[in-house]
């Protein structure tokens, strides 16, 4: 388990990483733009994942521990916003 980032930022990265998943068409598509297995995904986040998904959304990745991704109003579980279908 990474020591390095409080339980709430892991969290924060988690839920950027399912947004992504979801976005990109699974934890296979996803992986790859990030250079990771799909099992490392499924980890508690560590500084690297969180760097990489970082770049990856085009956020900083004080916002990314800060919470801020995904946006307000968009689901970090399936990634749809208010008055939107869930991608499939």
């Amino acid at each position: 388990m990474s020591h390095d980032l409080t339980p709430k930022q892991q969290a924060n990265v988690l839920a950027a990483v399912r947004f992504l998943r979801v976005r990109c068409g699974g934890w296979e598509p996803l992986a790859k733009a990030l250079h990771f297995t799909p099992v490392t995904l499924r980890k508690p986040a560590s500084p690297a994942v969180a760097f990489r998904v970082a770049k990856l959304a085009c956020i900083g990745v004080d916002d990314l521990l800060a919470g801020k991704f995904p946006p307000p109003g968009v689901c970090p579980h399936c990634g749809a916003t208010k008055g939107e279908t869930a991608p499939e």
